[in-house]
Order: structure tokens, then C-alpha cells, then sequence
């Protein structure tokens, strides 16, 4: 991908401006017009939102969304319509055993809220904060739950919070939403099991992310010739009988020896997030939760999150810094040199994947900036993706449109996204994930633009 290093987050201040006068309209046109009876909006069909089941992982995007258009806004009516639902629609998802989901839905909702009274942006309500404090401890420990132990062929402790597919499957996305572990051991909170056994979620948190980096993220260090280094599979599959891992695979990606993209995505963000997240920790609390040296788990992410970052960069993306779908999705051959050119949403032969591009864009940027210097190759790739999702090619400027950003893809081997007439592959349409993560991408961009408090999803006045 081209990447312009002359950029800076203020030069996108029009844009992000822009972004959030859309977003206030098309969050109120979501809740005027959605039938709850029908479940949660998942993406659009012409526009227009629908629901499709399979579980429901997007409620607390369309509720945050409100909460985030606030915080970069002000506008109270968004602030009330995110808190009124969440205290009446989202707890059963802080309860649902079924999911690997929690991080996804909670934090997106109580987990947004409890952020801003800690700020100041909301009036301080010790009960309301408590609410949502119980929530997120309650989400996390539940979350935690769903464990899965693997034989470690040193023999060191080993696991995964297993995916919805069951105790075998470790799903890529997870990565994002284990921060619903640390959010939990930020405020004291442990999973107990019988006779009282407690079971540490900082522990949890970091076996998970060491197990996606062994088993899920390509390294490029065997002679197989689909270990590319950086690529991410989707799912690795696991003998229960004796937790020894058997093969990589996909739910949503062409196969499990390409690059699903917006699975690359949450590995980007995730381990980059995390890596924030361990600056706030002693070393020696977190040995005596882990088990392990700070600095060897500290090493392990951060080459997870370099490689999958730079296997977006010059693997996966476009010239412009947007991904297609899936990097080895077989209609590619047929468009010549697709990454010296700019991703191209109308093509007649793979769809482009712009909620892969938005959760990867603050995942580059999120590693720029704690590389620091070393790290500005990732801080100018955001900033060009960013740049490119807000354009009028992939922002929904149509008034008449419920979605927000262009050209998202739920799961192309399945066929369920909409193909408008006269076309040959999905286009023009939105997801609630794609949207919300534009607009998370978009509160980070902002905050930095202002000068004001970096977005994180801990609570950085309990940093240590």
C-alpha cells in the first residue's frame, strides 16, 4: 500500500467532522425505523438494515454507536438513547454462557459508559458507575469461562476461550474481545470455580493471546508453503480428548491457509490493545497472576502484532490501504496486480472488506503509537486508511441509507451479503460492526486531532 507520511490526525478534522453529523441522523434513523421483534440489525440490503441469526454479537454495537457519537459530539439525546437500552435490552448478553462475544457487546455499551463518568464526560453517579462495574465484572468472568485447556508440548500451562462452534474451536476474532478479561481484572474481579478455586482473568486473558499467537498467527518459520508470516487463520480445531491442536480452519474465509482479512483485523487490534494494556501493570503483579515474565509475554505480542500488521501492509491491502476480503479469495487472479492500484468496491470478482479496514486501522495506529518512533510506518498506514474510509467512496453520504460506511462483508462463502442488480458480488452495503469500529476509529482520531485524553477501553486512572 501507498503510505503518505506527511499525514496527521488534524488534517482529518473535516472528514471525522463529517462522519459524526452522518452518524448523528443514521443512529436516529435506526431506532425509528427497527422492528426490535425482529432481533438485532446485522447489515444492510439496499440500504435498508436487517437481522440475521446466528448469534447476536451486534446488539451493543448499535447501542455504543449512540454512546460514541456523544462522546465526540455532546449530543445528549444519543447519550440517553445508548444508556436507556443498555440498561433495559443488554443483560443477557453480560450472562450469555454460549458466546465468545462478551468484549464485542459489553464493552461496546457498559463498558463505554463507566469510561465516560470515569472522564467527566458524564455527571458522576456512584451507583450507575457500580451498575456498570458489575456488569463488566460479571461479562468477564463469564467470558472466562469458556475454557478450553491445550498440551503444551514443554508442558507449560496452556488454553483458549473457546468459540460459540464448542470447547474445540479457537476463534481469531477473540482477540478483541478478551479485553473484556482485563477490563474485569482491572477491578479486582476473579471467576470462581468449586470449592472455591479461583481462577485468574489476567491469566486467562494472556494464555489466550500466547495460544492465537502459536496456533492461529503464520510465523513464516517452517517449510510449509502456505506459512506466510503474519497471515491469521480463522479457527484452530483441537482433540478435546486430549487438548493436542489438529488442524487450522475457517467459518468465514476462503480457507485456513489464507487470510481471511477482517479476522486478520481483530488479531491486529487485539494484540495491539493488550499491549497498552500490560504498560498499566506491575511486572511483578502480573507474574504473579501470569505465571510468566512480563517481558517474554510483552515480546510474544508484540511480534504477533508487527507481523499481522505488516502482513496487511504488504500482503493484503490495496495501494489505497483497503483489504479485500479474504487475501487468497480465488477471483483475484483474475484482476492482474490488484494491490498497485486502489481497492476497487465494483469489481465483477471478489468484494472488498471495508469493516476489516477500519478494525485494522486503529490496530495500526494503536501499534504506531506505542512503538513510538520505531513505530511510524504503522502510525502513517492508519492514518492513509483512515484518510481513504472516510472519502465519499466508502462513507454512506446518502441520507436515505441506514448504514454509515460503504462496502462491508459479513460472510461471502455463505452468500448472505446483498448483490444489487446488475452486479456480480456484494457492494455498497454496511454492517453494525463496520460502523461502529468507523466510529470508534473515528473518536481515537478525533481525540488525538483535539489534543484530548487517548481513547482506551482500561480505566487510565487506575494505571499504575
Amino acid at each position: 500500500m501507498q503510505i503518505d507520511q506527511s499525514l496527521q490526525p488534524k488534517d482529518l478534522t473535516k472528514s471525522l467532522t463529517r462522519l459524526f453529523e452522518l452518524a448523528q441522523h443514521k443512529v436516529r434513523l435506526i431506532e425509528k425505523t427497527w422492528d426490535i421483534s425482529r432481533g438485532t440489525p446485522v447489515f444492510t440490503a439496499a440500504g435498508k438494515y436487517t437481522a440475521r441469526g446466528w448469534t447476536e454479537w451486534t446488539q451493543g454495537f448499535q447501542y455504543g454507536s449512540a454512546i460514541l457519537v456523544f462522546d465526540a459530539t455532546g449530543d445528549r439525546e444519543l447519550l440517553e438513547l445508548g444508556r436507556k437500552h443498555t440498561l433495559e435490552r443488554m443483560a443477557h448478553h453480560v450472562t450469555h454462557t454460549g458466546v465468545h462475544d462478551h468484549g464485542f457487546n459489553n464493552l461496546s455499551t457498559y463498558g463505554n459508559l463507566r469510561r465516560l463518568m470515569r472522564e467527566g464526560k458524564i455527571e458522576q453517579n456512584d451507583w450507575e458507575q457500580r451498575f456498570y462495574e458489575m456488569a463488566l465484572k460479571a461479562s468477564g468472568a463469564v467470558q472466562a469461562a469458556r475454557w478450553s485447556g491445550v498440551r503444551d508440548p514443554n508442558g507449560a500451562a496452556a488454553g483458549y476461550i473457546y468459540s460459540f462452534n464448542g470447547p474445540h474451536s479457537l476463534f481469531v476474532d477473540t482477540m478483541r474481545t478478551l479485553r473484556i478479561l482485563g477490563v474485569a481484572h482491572q477491578l479486582g474481579h476473579a471467576l470462581m470455580h468449586e470449592n472455591d478455586r479461583r481462577a485468574d482473568l489476567l491469566k486467562r486473558l494472556v494464555l489466550h493471546g500466547l495460544c492465537t499467537n502459536q496456533y492461529i498467527v503464520f510465523h513464516g518459520a517452517s517449510d510449509h508453503i502456505y506459512d506466510v508470516r503474519g497471515r491469521a487463520a480463522h479457527e484452530g480445531l483441537f482433540n478435546r480428548t486430549d487438548g493436542v491442536f489438529r488442524a487450522r480452519g475457517t467459518q468465514q474465509g476462503y480457507s485456513p491457509f489464507s487470510t481471511w482479512t477482517r479476522g486478520l483485523a481483530w488479531a491486529m487490534l487485539g494484540y495491539a490493545e493488550e499491549l497498552e494494556f500490560f504498560t498499566t501493570i506491575d511486572d511483578r503483579a502480573f507474574e504473579q497472576s501470569v505465571g510468566l515474565k512480563k517481558s517474554d509475554v510483552v515480546k510474544t505480542f508484540e511480534s504477533a502484532a508487527r507481523e499481522t500488521c505488516d502482513h496487511y501492509i504488504d500482503g493484503c491491502a490495496a495501494k489505497d490501504g483497503i483489504v479485500y476480503w479474504d487475501d487468497g479469495a480465488p477471483g483475484l487472479a483474475k484482476m492482474g496486480d490488484w494491490r498497485a492500484r486502489d481497492a476497487e468496491p465494483f469489481n465483477d470478482h471478489e468484494p472488498v472488506d471495508s469493516s476489516a479496514s477500519a478494525i485494522a486501522a486503529q490496530g495500526l495506529l494503536r501499534l504506531g503509537k506505542y512503538l513510538g518512533a520505531a513505530g511510524s510506518r504503522y502510525t502513517q498506514a492508519g492514518l492513509a486508511v483512515a484518510q481513504r474510509l472516510l472519502s465519499d467512496d466508502y462513507l454512506a453520504t446518502d441520507a436515505n441509507h441506514q448504514g454509515l460506511l460503504l462496502h462491508s462483508v459479513y460472510h461471502r462463502p455463505n452468500n448472505w451479503d446483498y448483490i444489487p442488480s446488475g452486479r456480480k458480488i456484494p457492494c455498497g452495503e454496511s454492517s453494525m460492526w463496520g460502523d461502529y469500529h468507523l466510529l470508534e476509529l473515528g473518536v481515537y482520531l478525533w481525540r488525538q486531532a483535539r489534543g484530548e485524553r487517548y481513547l482506551t477501553f482500561f480505566d487510565q486512572q487506575e494505571s499504575k
